[in-house]
């Protein structure tokens, strides 16, 4: 997701409608012609519509006022001007409308393909011909038409993932994350190597069983307060089933990391360490004694389930997915019988 952008604030205005027409019939050997002037047409309304190909805001950062066509004027013959355009803007899925004045939120977008109309266009001015009456027989007068609704928005997108990988820099999170899914992310050995959220899917079961997870830019102490990279990513994991905490198995000080990293999430939203939760240590294939492994999850079995593995030599991949399908979707997993 090169150049990702997830907040944008933007101005946005429905059409202004068209004016309405002053105008009187004129017709061969009629010598005095009533008024005939049509209603000018409503102006454009202001749409906003999901759509899953596109990932990210950058597409409002060129032009940040977006406004739909005006209603155009009325015309004589009572004809009534043209309704203006409507405008459409698409937005990733996930994407949140805020009020940029008051906060409030206006639509949430969770699903592919919904609209949210923001905003209707102004109606379109009366003509002359709306105006006569028995004692006014030749109104030379109209109605101007009205303006469009403006709006200053706040365009948030907070990703929608069912997993949200969770660790300090390098711990193997794009390893993880392109082991697992189709994603390619860049991956290299050095701090911060992730520096936008990336999203991948997992595939299983002859592709009848999906779930997307997303690879978290790696969080420090004092994430919650803008220190590094984590504040403004931590969003992305406010909406995902569960969390699977990384650590680096080469480096191990799970306790101590572990409950920073809680504490960085509770800093940003308390709500995030009531997800459930697995506890995921890479980098296996740097120790030799397979005894290491249960010693390491007995000592540390107070904080939660455990499951070591080596996301870069794809060591016991399979059974993260098994204790992923259970925990976090409550699927038992259906071993296929011995031949």
């Amino acid at each position: 997701m090169s150049g990702f952008q997830d907040e944008v604030f933007i101005q946005s205005c429905a059409g202004k409608g068209g004016a309405g027409s002053i105008h009187f019939h004129k017709e061969k050997f009629v010598e005095f012609g009533g008024p005939d002037g049509g209603d000018g047409g409503d102006g454009g309304d202001v749409h906003f519509m999901s759509d899953h190909r596109i990932l990210t805001l950058e597409n409002f950062i060129p032009d940040r006022t977006y406004s739909a066509e005006d209603g155009h004027p009325g015309l004589g013959q009572n004809r009534q001007g043209k309704k203006g355009q409507d405008l459409v803007l698409k937005v990733p899925i996930g994407t949140q409308i805020y009020d940029g004045e008051t906060r409030e939120l206006l639509y949430d977008f969770l699903t592919e393909g919904e609209d949210f109309l923001l905003a209707k266009g102004g109606r379109g001015g009366k003509g002359n011909a709306f105006f006569k009456t028995s004692v006014n027989q030749a109104p030379r007068y109209s109605q101007p038409g009205e303006e469009g609704a403006s709006f200053s928005l706040l365009l948030q997108l907070k990703l929608i993932a069912d997993l949200g990988i969770v660790g300090l820099p390098n711990a193997g999170k794009s390893t993880l994350l392109s082991k697992l899914t189709e994603a390619h992310p860049k991956i290299a050995g050095y701090a911060f190597t992730t520096l936008t959220p990336n999203l991948g899917i997992v595939r299983e079961d002859e592709d009848t069983f999906r779930y997307t997870v997303a690879d978290i830019p790696g969080i420090i102490e004092g994430a919650s307060r803008g220190v590094g990279l984590g504040i403004s990513f931590l969003k992305h994991i406010e909406r995902v089933r569960g969390i699977l905490f990384l650590f680096d198995g080469s480096n191990l000080q799970l306790e101590e990391e572990f409950q920073m990293l809680q504490n960085e999430l509770k800093a940003y939203n308390p709500v995030l360490l009531e997800k459930p939760f697995l506890l995921v240590v890479n980098k296996l294939d740097l120790w030799d004694d397979p005894s290491f492994t249960e010693d390491l999850k007995k000592s540390y079995s107070h904080l939660g389930e455990i499951i070591c593995i080596s996301a870069e030599m794809e060591d016991n991949l399979v059974e993260l997915k098994k204790e992923i399908r259970k925990i976090f979707f409550q699927e038992p997993i259906h071993e296929s019988p011995a031949l």
